[in-house]
């Protein structure tokens, strides 16, 4: 007999050898009384599918679809079932999964003859998901040799699955069944189609949009924000790919084994360049105008998307330009340390609105854009002090002010100000690539291996007290940054289509180091797991002024202090 501890409510129960987690479940769910569905669980921290059969003791944890690697496994088999719905109503048709948008995820869609999706397919598309959910259709997971999935695959013509397994370098591969239609998922499923009972599936913008539960309440679904900006941020990604021929992870792979990985860097540095140069003189244009004039440029976006180096290198196109940029951060207008909020656990709240003087620093601006000579303050994060220091401004004629900070474009911070002088810019590293058709990566795990290898290389923090974190830093994202987003001028999109590759070669280490015995561990087990399918690249070639070197160290730009 098998003993296993459940560690929702710590009580430990004895089960025969190859008991499924669902059977498990089964004897705790009285004691549990959950609110929510359970749809996934933890074994010694790492995420399983309901079906997962035990073996050895263990440490279990049960997962509704609010916790992350929960609603992961939801969304990944919601995913399945509009996969297979569009399959069979449309065979020989394909599907991309390509990004979230608009709190649920955009889904691009070619029929075999060309034609364009219409309103009455996706009509079609949600009564047969209906069917199958009512059907309550099981997902089957196949364990085998990577030679027999990719012949499974290849039979089908998914030609994005065989060149990601070609590249993985495993032995073994899953790949799971729902009917008679097989597909590739990196990660568990639900045990059945029946557990799936918030969904829907809209039109929108000549694709699909698969919206799912809201993770405080996975009961309702995820109120639908309209993101027009960001769709187009995203649908020029996209473009991206088709100018580097990158759709997924097999096609980076097979052009680094190819020796290809030189021109890879360089040319998604040179589209980054591109962008930065566009931006720039949309600057120049607005501050010549005779009407209206733009003086203040405000940059921000969410954590380790690479708004400092971005920042510097707008800067140096700017004064291509014939602009003289001057620019701080609106962390030097933080509070004192005894005046910042608090977060319900009595830590301090850096990210709240109220932990800047929104006042002090709005009146300065506005001196500034007066004309007037203004002494600005430096924050001493040691101290916790506003400081003096001698730096003082003045914006002459030639000047363009840049303010960079995650509350840069709330409106808060700059109210006095007209609209017509701002500039307002998003900085996002969007997932540079996606593993195949169906399998993206969340936008946010390329900004959180940034920063687990910044933090980790700086000595700031170890990975398991990064990933500890980072749940706080995404609720204050939501909260602070995101809703301001589509206020934005022009988004940026900081990441590259190799990043992984690269990316690879430094996180390893750092997330191996991350005790199995914590609960960071089922985060740093499922980065470590994706990060595996692409082949690492040295970071020799990636020039000292990317903003990958923002995260990876060895960055040419200095910070330093502006004298008048």
């Amino acid at each position: 007999m098998l003993q296993i501890r459940c560690k929702n409510n710590n009580v430990t129960k004895s089960f025969p050898e190859g008991t499924s987690l669902l059977d498990v479940y089964k004897e705790y769910a009285d004691e549990l009384n959950f609110t929510y569905p359970v749809v996934s669980a933890k074994v010694n921290n790492a995420s399983q599918g309901l079906k997962f059969r035990l073996f050895q003791n263990r440490d279990v944890e049960f997962m509704d679809a609010r916790e992350g690697s929960g609603h992961r496994v939801y969304v990944r088999s919601l995913c399945f079932v509009l996969y297979k719905a569009t399959s069979d109503l449309f065979p020989g048709s394909k599907l991309f999964i390509e990004y979230p948008l608009s709190r649920g995820y955009y889904c691009n869609f070619k029929k075999r003859n060309g034609d364009l999706l219409t309103e009455d397919d996706v009509v079609a598309i949600r009564a047969r998901m209906h069917e199958i959910v009512n059907l309550d259709m099981p997902f089957r997971r196949h364990e085998a040799t990577t030679e027999e999935a990719v012949r499974v695959f290849a039979e089908r013509g998914f030609a994005d699955k065989v060149k990601l397994l070609e590249t993985s370098g495993q032995i073994y591969s899953d790949y799971y069944t729902l009917g008679d239609t097989a597909d590739y998922y990196y990660g568990p499923l639900v045990p059945s189609a029946g557990y799936l009972k918030v969904w829907e599936v809209e039109y929108l913008h000549g694709g699909l949009l698969l919206r799912v539960p809201d993770k405080k309440d996975p009961t309702k679904l995820a109120p639908k924000i309209d993101m027009p900006r960001t769709f187009e941020m995203f649908a020029e990604k996209v473009r991206w790919d088709i100018i580097m021929r990158l759709s997924n992870a097999g096609d980076v792979n097979k052009a680094i084994l190819k020796g290809h990985a030189s021109e890879l860097i360089q040319v998604s540095e040179a589209l980054q360049e591109k962008k930065i140069v566009q931006i720039a003189e949309e600057i120049d244009r607005r501050f010549r105008a005779e009407k209206d004039p733009i003086r203040l440029v405000l940059i921000t976006g969410p954590s380790s998307s690479g708004k400092t180096t971005f920042c510097k290198r707008l800067s140096i196109q700017l004064l291509a330009c014939g602009l003289r940029p001057i620019s701080f951060s609106t962390d030097d207008y933080f509070v004192n340390r005894e005046d910042t909020p608090l977060l319900p656990d009595g830590k301090y709240d850096f990210d709240n609105i109220k932990a800047v003087d929104c006042d002090l620093l709005e009146d300065h601006l506005m001196r500034l854009m007066n004309g007037e000579r203004v002494e600005v303050p430096e924050f001493n994060f040691v101290t916790g002090k506003r400081e003096y220091n001698g730096k003082r401004l003045k914006l002459k004629s030639d000047c363009v002010l840049i303010i960079e900070g995650i509350h840069a474009l709330n409106p808060l911070l700059t109210e006095r100000l007209p609209d017509s002088m701002k500039f307002k810019v998003f900085v996002s590293a969007l997932t540079s690539i996606s593993l195949d058709d169906h399998n993206w990566v969340p936008t946010r795990d390329n900004r959180l291996l940034r920063r687990i290898i910044r933090d980790y290389n700086k000595g700031a923090f170890s990975a398991q007290e990064t990933i500890s974190q980072w749940k706080n830093v995404c609720d204050a994202e939501e909260q602070w940054i995101l809703p301001f987003q589509e206020t934005a001028d022009v988004m940026f999109n900081s990441a590259l289509n190799i990043e992984f590759a690269v990316l690879r070669t430094h996180a390893e280490v750092i997330l191996a180091s991350v005790p199995k015995n914590c609960p960071e561990y089922s985060e740093a087990h499922r980065l470590l797991k994706f990060i595996h399918y692409f082949i690492p690249v040295s970071d020799k070639e990636i020039p000292p002024t990317s903003i990958m070197r923002e995260f990876l160290g060895g960055s040419s730009f200095k910070y330093a202090k502006y004298e008048d």
